[in-house]
This record gives structure tokens, sequence and C-alpha cells, in this order.
């Protein structure tokens, strides 16, 4: 239970990165909310991969290499798959991009990158 709540912070963390960079980009840069959250997911999973490594599942060094190829794999499907939930919501349906954005975030954490990473990237 510990591992499960060290990984929720580290995600809420690295999706406070995520958001205020999407937003930053959206509402100061004028990017189309898409690709903002598509740039936002990328600043996010760098701070996801930083804190998971070393504070949740305390990886060991010699496994850094797979570590990170393995996070990459992870993290492109969540990328993709974010960002086309988002576009949908979005467009589709016409509901705000923060609150897709949230809305997405949360589902994917749960139930993507947590058991996944758990299971398959820092085992």
């Amino acid at each position: 239970m510990l591992t499960f709540l060290k990984a929720q912070v580290a995600s809420l963390t690295a999706s406070a990165v995520d958001y205020f960079c999407t937003i930053i980009l959206v509402e100061v840069f004028g990017f189309w909310p898409v690709w903002a959250s598509s740039l936002g997911t990328f600043a996010g999973g760098v701070v996801n991969f930083s804190m998971s490594r070393r504070w949740v599942f305390s990886a060991r060094d010699e496994k850094a290499t797979l570590q990170m190829k393995r996070y990459i794999l992870v993290w492109v499907g969540y990328l993709v798959l974010t960002t086309l939930f988002v576009y949908m919501l979005t467009h589709s349906l016409q509901v705000n991009y923060i609150i897709t954005k949230v809305c997405v975030s949360f589902f994917m954490g749960i139930f993507y990158n947590y058991p996944l990473q758990k299971r398959f990237v820092f085992n």
C-alpha cells in the first residue's frame, strides 16, 4: 500500500508539471490544446520517471538502461492514449481541455501507469 501511495504522490507531482506546461502553452503561447497536452505529458513523464525510479520503486542502478527502455515504451503508449482521449473529449464532446486533461490523467494514472510501472518497468 505504501508503494501505491508513493506512486500517487509521484503521479500528482508529474501531473502538476504536466498541467502547468499545458496551461501555459495554451493560455500564454496560444498552442492548440491537443499539442500542448502532448508536450505537457512529455514534461510530466520526465518527472514521473525520475521520482518513480528512485523514490517509489527504489530501483537499482544496474537496471537503469533496461528500465529507461521499458519506461519509454509504456510512456509512448500513455502519450498516444492520453492525446487520443483528450482530443476525443475536447473536440467531440466540447469539454474544456483542462477538465479533460485532469480526468484522462487520473484514469490513466491509476489503470495504466501504476500497474505497468510496478509489474513491467521497475520490477
